[in-house]
């Protein structure tokens, strides 16, 4: 992370000394902060243009300083704040807490560049995808378009996207239609091997055809859900708390279109009028450490959730909640909201679409 204090400076700075800072910090931006929080910047152009109309280089840098710079938050995502860098043309943006607070400050050109991690990313694509019938009589759910494109592939090039370009798929149904539309991998720029499941194993179940296969904390995610999720940040806070499992979740919330009347010895106590209640839901995104493949059994079906709950017991899994776009495509009425969502939340990011 960047040194911070090379480039602070206070109110009471000269535009001189302001200089100085810049010059020395080679980020062409100074922090003005009081009290640890951000009150203004000060760029090289502030400075330039002071000097272009004869400030006294001895003034206060109070005379120059922008008072309301752009920033953004510490829970906003990398492409989050690459839109506001790049909307309002500037090349730093410093992060803030929501006290004000200054965190750090980033770069467009850091955020253009794409990390590439060595984690690997399983997608489990055997369903038989029976809600979606007939749609999936001919054609797996994974591999059914949204947006002019199969599912399945949307959810390699957002990965591929964030640096993650490792992927064992896990098929079963129409199993060869995947290796003839996506082969190695290497035509969408990332590496693709199969596991065939002869019979249902179950999310988790399926892990333990990888033994061997898996080395590093990797992804798990059903290949038929859309989402714009950081998974990138989601590996980050899975790697601080090293979890042994890492579940996504999503609040969900349902309304009760009664009045619901809580008795006692047939005493009314209260009425509460169409409640709403709210839960965290599976999302079917998770990361696991490798050491959770000692708790698969062979050959036998067995699902995530019950994975979780043995490593819950343990105080060995986590929650990550998830804010993003996320869909399960899993009825015909999701499958055609995905096609009038994709435009808008998945279009606009597409730089190079995939022959």
């Amino acid at each position: 992370m960047l040194d911070l204090k090379s480039i602070i400076v206070s109110k009471n700075s000269s535009i001189k000394e302001t200089m100085s800072v810049i010059d020395k910090g080679a980020k062409r931006i100074a922090l003005v902060v009081e009290n640890r929080k951000l009150i203004a910047t000060v760029s090289d152009g502030d400075i330039r243009r002071a000097i272009l109309n004869g400030y006294d280089l001895d003034a206060p840098i109070t005379k120059i300083m922008n008072s309301s710079p752009v920033v953004a938050f510490e829970n906003e995502t990398k492409e989050q704040v690459l839109q506001k860098a790049t909307s309002h043309k500037i090349y730093q943006i410093p992060i803030v807490d929501d006290s004000g607070e200054l965190i750090d400050l980033k770069f467009v050109d850091e955020l253009l560049s794409t990390k590439s991690y060595p984690n690997r990313v399983v997608l489990m694509a055997g369903g038989l995808g029976t809600r979606l019938r007939p749609l999936t009589n001919k054609v797996p759910k994974p591999l059914l378009k949204v947006g002019g494109k199969p599912i399945i592939q949307t959810i390699i090039e957002n990965f591929s996207k964030q640096g993650f370009r490792d992927f064992i798929l896990s098929v079963n149904y129409k199993a060869q239609m995947f290796e003839e539309y996506f082969g190695d991998g290497s035509r969408f720029g990332v590496k693709i091997e199969y596991v065939h499941e002869d019979k249902r194993m179950g999310t988790a179940g399926a892990l333990s055809l990888m033994r061997g296969m898996l080395d590093k904390d990797f992804f798990v995610m059903n290949a038929d859900l859309l989402t714009n999720l950081d998974f990138a940040q989601l590996l980050d806070e899975h790697l601080k708390k090293c979890a042994t499992a890492t579940m996504c979740v999503r609040e969900y919330s349902y309304q009760i279109p009664f009045g619901v009347i809580e008795s006692k010895s047939e005493k009314i106590v209260s009425i509460k009028e169409k409640p709403r209640y709210h839960y965290h839901v599976n999302s079917g995104i998770y990361i696991l450490n490798p050491l959770v493949l000692k708790e698969i059994p062979d050959d036998t079906f067995y699902d995530m959730p019950t994975l979780f709950e043995r490593l819950s017991h343990r105080g060995e899994a986590y929650s990550y909640k998830i804010e993003d776009y996320w869909l399960d495509i899993g009825r015909v009425e999701e499958y055609q909201k995905a096609q009038e969502d994709y435009i808008e939340i998945f279009s606009e990011e597409e730089e190079v679409e995939f022959a």
